[in-house]
């Protein structure tokens, strides 16, 4: 009996919220395009990065006849959220409708608040990292290019690391020491007693002389390695750059304590050559001689994270960097993401099915059988008669003719993986513009499926992702050392996650960057977006087309307020 009641009151609220949303639309259809215009591209954009343009809303797209809102009102997920404290404080505050229309953004920010919450308070640093990401987004293939050589030559770096005066100077002049890595003898010899060869070093014809005849005092006793050095044009050209000589000066005791085992050295001059290949990203990164040390150290804790797994590569960890905010989101749910890992090619095929995957996990008991039977399961979806589809028939028929997607779902080890993380799932593709993110990351480890698969051990991704923001934001801060002030260098290291989760997308955070209103809101509003960060209800709200709508109109406000 109670029951009963309780659907008869939540119908009622249903009807009485639809008709107040029908009749605030009607009244703030020509309002709505007076004070919110359509905005397009406008003056101010960081570089030549996409400008974001976010979808306004006009009078012509709000008429007497558009029911969209009130359907909006309709659905379970705002009658959850209209009982909720938070959502009802957001939905009252007049300055989130402007972060609600740049859906990217708020995607991003409303799956990590915390991150976010102190930044949004200070403009100009929220500016300043929204323009720095942009900046990097240009850059991203030579960052991944350094990233790489780091990984690969983890232990090298690290110990590089230890003196960053050294390491910016291999990095500055990178070719001329891969020549002069060749001939580690001659090299420690020089970095001995660098004041006998500064005069020798600026005329190549004497040295080379010398060197052949082998009477010079300060190279006989290594005469034979002296002589090999000198018919190594290459070698030569690069003791003749006074630059390149002056960083061997400079770093004299270093190198000279790297050379002396040519064993050990070995590994040294490999990380020299991985520079001289990828010279431009290493000199842009040289720029701040500690921010690139801070960036070396981050690779090689990266590449440890992986543990002893020889499927690391390249790829897995451009994924890492460029989808941090996403991994970081991953790594809150060790079972979520040992079961994606586990069959990321699956997981691949379904996430291109964002709508179906999420009915799927919201009620995965509906299609347990269906999954067995990938016949009856496309027989049902092509027909849109099952009940369980019904709500989302388009979806499922696009699902039903993808071979790959079908596939997946015959795997019964998939299947049994989506309905034991069935909840996180769910909560994951309730919003389709943060999940755009999520399916990329789960992409990346499709394709690289043996490195992804050793993360999913212990806390071994939670390091990974820290490393990733650390050397984003390691590496940033040194590219752009010449053009950021001390205190903005300070907010992009301070802020590592947010900055990851720009990254991702630059342009929509460059758009809120301009929007005072929107900053100001989420400020005002960053406890109860972080109360409601994990709750599906939520996020399926917001990502519904009509929601911005909905709070520019202040139709949603006044629903709540008649409901409540």
């Amino acid at each position: 009996m109670t029951s009963i009641v309780n659907d008869s009151e939540r119908s009622n609220r249903k009807y009485l919220v639809t008709g107040a949303a029908v009749l605030a639309i009607a009244a703030g259809a020509y309002g709505l395009g007076r004070v919110y215009p359509p905005l397009g591209p406008t003056a101010g954009t960081v570089g030549p990065a996409d400008r974001y343009i976010s979808s306004q809303v006009g009078a012509k797209d709000v008429t007497l006849g558009d029911t969209s809102v009130a359907q909006l009102m309709q659905t379970d997920a705002f009658e959850v959220m209209v009982r909720d404290p938070n959502f009802r404080a957001l939905a009252g505050d007049p300055g989130f409708a402007a972060l609600a229309q740049n859906r990217a953004a708020m995607a991003a920010i409303a799956a990590d608040p915390k991150a976010f919450a102190e930044l949004a308070k200070d403009r100009a640093a929220f500016r300043s990292l929204a323009q720095s990401a942009a900046l990097i987004s240009q850059s991203r293939a030579r960052q991944d290019a350094a990233l790489a050589a780091m990984a690969d030559n983890s232990a090298a770096f690290a110990n590089l690391a230890k003196d960053s005066r050294l390491l910016a100077g291999l990095a500055n002049h990178s070719a001329e020491f891969a020549a002069l890595s060749r001939h580690q003898i001659a090299l420690n010899a020089m970095a001995m007693n660098p004041a006998a060869f500064a005069a020798l070093a600026k005329d190549s014809a004497s040295f080379k002389a010398a060197a052949l005849a082998g009477t010079n005092a300060a190279m006989s006793a290594n005469a034979r390695a002296f002589a090999e050095l000198a018919k190594d044009a290459r070698a030569m050209s690069a003791l003749a750059n006074p630059a390149a000589f002056a960083a061997l000066t400079q770093n004299a005791k270093a190198i000279a304590g790297l050379s002396s085992n040519s064993i050990a050295f070995a590994g040294t001059a490999k990380a020299i050559e991985a520079m001289a290949r990828n010279e431009a990203a290493f000199a842009s990164l040289a720029q701040s001689p500690a921010q690139l040390a801070m960036a070396a150290r981050a690779a090689a804790e990266m590449s440890a994270s992986f543990g002893n797994s020889r499927a690391i590569n390249s790829a897995s960890l451009a994924a890492l960097t460029g989808h941090s905010a996403a991994f970081a989101n991953l790594a809150k749910d060790s079972r979520l993401f040992s079961a994606l890992a586990g069959h990321s090619a699956e997981f691949s095929a379904l996430s291109k099915h964002q709508i179906a995957l999420n009915a799927m996990a919201m009620n995965p008991g509906a299609f347990a059988a269906l999954a067995k039977d990938s016949a009856a399961f496309k027989a049902a979806a092509l027909s849109g008669t099952n009940a369980a589809m019904s709500a989302n028939a388009r979806a499922f028929a696009e699902l039903a003719k993808d071979a790959r997607a079908m596939s997946a779902l015959a795997n019964p080890a998939a299947f049994a993986a989506l309905t034991q993380n069935a909840r996180a799932i769910a909560n994951l593709t309730s919003n389709s513009v943060a999940f755009s993110g999520t399916a990329k990351a789960i992409d990346a480890m499709a394709q690289n499926q043996a490195a992804f698969a050793s993360l999913a051990q212990g806390s071994r991704l939670a390091n990974a992702v820290s490393a990733a923001q650390a050397f984003n934001s390691a590496a940033a801060a040194a590219s752009l050392s010449s053009r950021l002030s001390a205190g903005n260098l300070a907010a992009l290291s301070a802020n590592k996650a947010a900055f990851g989760a720009m990254l991702a997308n630059p342009a929509a955070f460059a758009a809120l960057a301009d929007n005072p209103a929107a900053l100001a809101a989420f400020s005002r509003n960053s406890a109860a977006l972080a109360a409601l960060s994990q709750n599906s209800a939520f996020h399926s709200l917001a990502n519904n087309a009509s929601f911005a709508s909905a709070l520019q109109s202040g139709s949603l406000a006044r629903a709540i307020s008649q409901a409540n």
